[in-house]
């Protein structure tokens, strides 16, 4: 199990934890009720048919949000809708008004609802208790911020907060592939995203291309900034940085990866701690280096 988005948080890193095993029981996943339409709550790291609700290695624990939407799509409502207010206007010979019709559109939102098909879900959280980290694989903020209320409803208290940077993601970006020295481990990948500053300005996306090269340069001379940026760290992890700070394509390299293929195991528990441990050390080793890179802001 390797994410492939992070989008993280920060927390004090006096938040206790001690509450959280009884917490995680309350707040399961029920089933997405007859007249609802989606459900959300914690389920086991090794799939609903199991029991546990967390799962710890070392300082990093892993937990799992798992979901259930009832698929109820607005043309399938709006069509019987509209099939509904033709038979009214014919009998009656005028048009429903505005509140008529949304009684009827609840209505039929109501009958449909049972019998909508129901799409299960999962996100999966990584929680650095002693760095006061919480890294979620996705890169939408919405469901991300999901994940941390479903925390802090298990906990009663999680003060986390989205990462904040004090100087600006973009100018630093740009620098870098204008030719400023990256931090130490890190390195320029072969992708990046350029937009114009003014709205609605141009965007120019780049793949598998130098990026220290005349094209890219004419770009930056024009007045275009670097707002999402491919990066290598130490032969190990590839990323691409967005100036949002949302951590996309996240994936272990070679240089990783051949760390856990020297660990002999053939236990299916134990591999999945040693790929868990290895996820968590190079997140940690990544958030520090951007921590410093990008000034961020501590949490306590």
């Amino acid at each position: 199990m390797f994410f492939r988005n992070l989008t993280l948080f920060r927390f004090p890193t006096t938040q206790k934890f001690d509450d959280l095993d009884s917490g995680l029981d309350e707040c399961q996943l029920k089933p997405v009720g007859p007249l609802e339409l989606s459900s959300r709550g914690f389920i086991s790291p090794f799939g609903r048919e199991a029991e546990e609700m967390s799962h710890s290695v070392g300082d990093a624990m892993w937990l799992t949000v798992g979901g259930e939407d009832r698929l109820l799509p607005g043309s399938v409502v709006n069509d019987m809708l509209a099939k509904k207010l033709a038979e009214i206007e014919h009998k009656e010979g005028r048009r429903p008004g505005g509140r008529t019709r949304k009684r009827i559109k609840d209505e039929l939102i109501t009958d449909l609802l049972p019998r909508a098909f129901i799409k299960p879900s999962r996100t999966d959280a990584l929680i650095d208790c002693g760095h006061g980290i919480v890294v979620v694989d996705t890169s939408s903020r919405k469901s991300a911020e999901t994940v941390v209320s479903e925390i802090r409803r298990a906990l009663g208290s999680f003060p986390a907060l989205p990462l904040n940077a004090e100087v600006a993601p973009r100018a630093v970006l740009t620098g870098w592939v204008a030719g400023e020295p990256l931090p130490e481990g890190l390195s320029l990948g072969d992708e990046c995203e350029l937009r114009d500053p003014v709205d609605d300005g141009a965007v120019v996306k780049v793949q598998r291309m130098e990026l220290q090269s005349d094209e890219i340069n004419k770009h930056l001379e024009s007045g275009k900034q670097v707002t999402r940026l491919a990066l290598n760290l130490d032969d190990h992890v590839s990323f691409v940085l967005g100036e949002d700070l949302v951590v996309r394509k996240f994936k272990l390299l070679d240089g990783a990866v051949d760390e856990l293929e020297n660990t002999e195991t053939e236990d299916m528990r134990a591999e999945l701690d040693a790929r868990f441990a290895l996820m968590a050390g190079e997140t940690k080793r990544l958030f520090a280096v951007l921590e410093s890179a990008l000034k961020l802001s501590k949490a306590d």
